[in-house]
């Protein structure tokens, strides 16, 4: 078998544009892959396009093979963008493989270590930025049949909050507390905000509010800082989602303080390269909440990873608050059960395709992103108009 062509396709989800491939075959098998990368849509759909030359006539089973070709093969290193090109096209080919071979995607990674997945919401805070409102909206999470949540509360902080947004940000996470009991995970959510300084002080006010982890409290340029923030507060850090190689995560897992480990598959170049850091911070006896705020090929992809690692926590989820016509983009969804967990994919590959009509009918938009330092960002409408 040789792959013979790649397809560049872009559903214009408001808060974050899906871009989405299908490798073609000389025997006729397709895989649907995905590289979703917040504000650089056309840009990884670039990459993918200039890329795709690499592995044109090769046998798409050679997964290894293919994945250093778009990587080390280039030498120059293209960050996430190059990685998620390069995942979209993994993706496909491990999807490929499966369909060739009559399995799962997670059977090729090992075989299946549980049958249901447990997930936690994100993506459900969009009203205005106080405690009612986050408050009501968790309820309704919690009603929805999840029993963990994650949010930012800290609305367009970067480095520095003064003390009154400070304060309205530990008011909105009480205020979610109170709403949802005791009995509900909550992960509250840094989106890379802070200095050391500012983190480790919010650190310390998260300590009564019994959260699993805060996650990504400062920039992932310097390791060093999340690491010197895990040491100094009395909650669980995580971190990982914006790292673009196994070499840095070797890096953060060294330190032996982090709590959860997340890598993103889009970010790293692919499920099998997620699967090796989840071995990595397996051998250091830790666990992996891998991200996942991308399209649904990325739940797919993540719950084939998840299957297969016996050190997997927890599965970020967006699905059900994403945009309606997201019900449509493909052809199967997991069903979140009442306890919490969803169901994995039993169909050949990856489990689900593309319906191209649906992508047609919402094509690209130049302002699907996410402005995680403007007001209302958490509305997740995108960004309109300037601002400056």
């Amino acid at each position: 078998m040789k792959i013979t062509a790649i397809e560049t396709y872009i559903a214009g989800n408001p808060w974050k544009n899906w871009m989405f491939v299908r490798v073609l075959t000389d025997q006729g098998v397709h895989g649907v892959g995905e590289g979703t990368l917040n504000g650089f849509a056309r840009t990884t759909e670039a990459a993918v396009n200039e890329m795709k030359h690499l592995v044109i006539g090769c046998d798409p089973f050679r997964i290894e093979t293919i994945v250093l070709a778009l990587t080390r093969d280039l030498y120059s290193d293209g960050g996430q963008i190059q990685r998620a090109a390069c995942a979209a096209i993994e993706m496909a080919c491990l999807d490929i493989k499966g369909k060739a071979l009559g399995v799962p995607i997670y059977e090729l990674l090992g075989g299946r270590v549980r049958d249901r997945i447990r997930a936690y919401a994100n993506g459900w805070y969009r009203g205005d930025r106080v405690p009612a409102h986050f408050a009501r909206d968790a309820k309704q999470v919690v009603a929805d049949g999840f029993t963990a949540l994650k949010f930012d509360p800290f609305g367009k902080a970067h480095l520095h909050m003064d003390k009154q947004d400070e304060d309205l940000s530990i008011a909105i996470i009480a205020a979610v507390r109170e709403a949802v009991g005791p009995n509900v995970e909550m992960m509250i959510e840094g989106h890379c905000r802070f200095s050391v300084g500012q983190a480790v002080r919010i650190g310390r006010r998260l300590e009564p509010f019994a959260i699993s982890w805060f996650e990504e409290p400062c920039p992932h340029h310097r390791i060093s800082d999340t690491i010197e923030v895990a040491r100094n507060v009395p909650v669980p850090v995580s971190s990982g989602e914006s790292l673009s190689s196994k070499q840095q995560f070797s890096e953060l897992i060294e330190s032996r303080i982090i709590a959860v480990y997340q890598p993103e598959i889009m970010v790293l170049g692919g499920i099998s390269q997620a699967r090796q850091v989840a071995a990595m911070a397996e051998a250091a006896n830790a666990v992996v909440a891998p991200h996942n705020a991308q399209g649904p090929l990325s739940t797919a992809a993540c719950l084939h990873l998840a299957a297969s690692c016996s050190n997997y926590l927890i599965q970020e989820y967006f699905d059900c608050y994403n945009v309606e016509w997201e019900k449509d983009l493909v052809t199967w969804h997991p069903t979140l059960a009442k306890d919490g967990t969803l169901d994995l994919p039993t169909a050949p590959g990856i489990g689900c395709d593309l319906n191209l009509d649906v992508i047609r009918a919402h094509p690209y938009q130049e302002g699907n992103y996410l402005p995680l330092y403007e007001d209302a960002w958490n509305k997740r409408e995108g960004k309109k108009a300037s601002t400056y």
